[in-house]
């Protein structure tokens, strides 16, 4: 965003926020914010399609980042700025809240996983259980009953004459 435009929206004149920009410039690295060049300038107006940049203006005017517009609002002493950087502290605040609840919920879920890979490992013994009893029973084991072995007798056939 422009400064002019920040400068609306903050509620403080163009002039005082590039006071405070300049005042604290050791709070905007590059990129932060930034000075545009006279080229970026002209290249600007002929998008607006206007002569002049918002009524004209002498100096080259500073681009800030949506980091250096945070950064703005803790710099300047306006009631719109106070309030931004209120609602910044307490939007970091509750992302610190849903971080350490989502830690909490990922500790959980781990702890779960393990009861679960306990379950996986019991289930595969008993579906091998299962399978042994469902497997068609070896061949090789003895019949039930009596089984008499006797010697065969050999007969013989006596032809009769006549």
């Amino acid at each position: 965003m422009l400064d002019s435009d920040l400068a609306k929206m903050y509620g403080v004149t163009t002039k005082r926020l590039k006071e405070q920009f300049k005042r604290n410039r050791d709070r905007f690295p590059s990129d932060f914010a930034f000075q545009l060049t006279r080229q970026e300038v002209t290249n600007l107006r002929s998008q607006f399609a206007t002569s002049s940049l918002h009524g004209g203006t002498r100096y080259l005017p500073i681009a800030f980042t949506e980091h250096g517009a945070l950064m703005l609002a803790s710099v300047l002493n306006s009631p719109v700025a106070i309030e931004a950087s209120v609602r910044v502290v307490r939007a970091f605040v509750h992302l610190r809240e849903m971080l350490a609840t989502n830690q909490e919920l990922a500790k959980k879920f781990a702890e779960l996983e393990n009861r679960l890979d306990d379950h996986d490992h019991d289930l595969a013994n008993l579906f091998a259980a299962i399978r042994q009893l469902l497997a068609s029973p070896d061949e090789s084991k003895r019949e039930i009953g009596f089984h008499i072995r006797e010697e065969p007798v050999r007969y013989r056939i006596t032809r009769r004459r006549f």
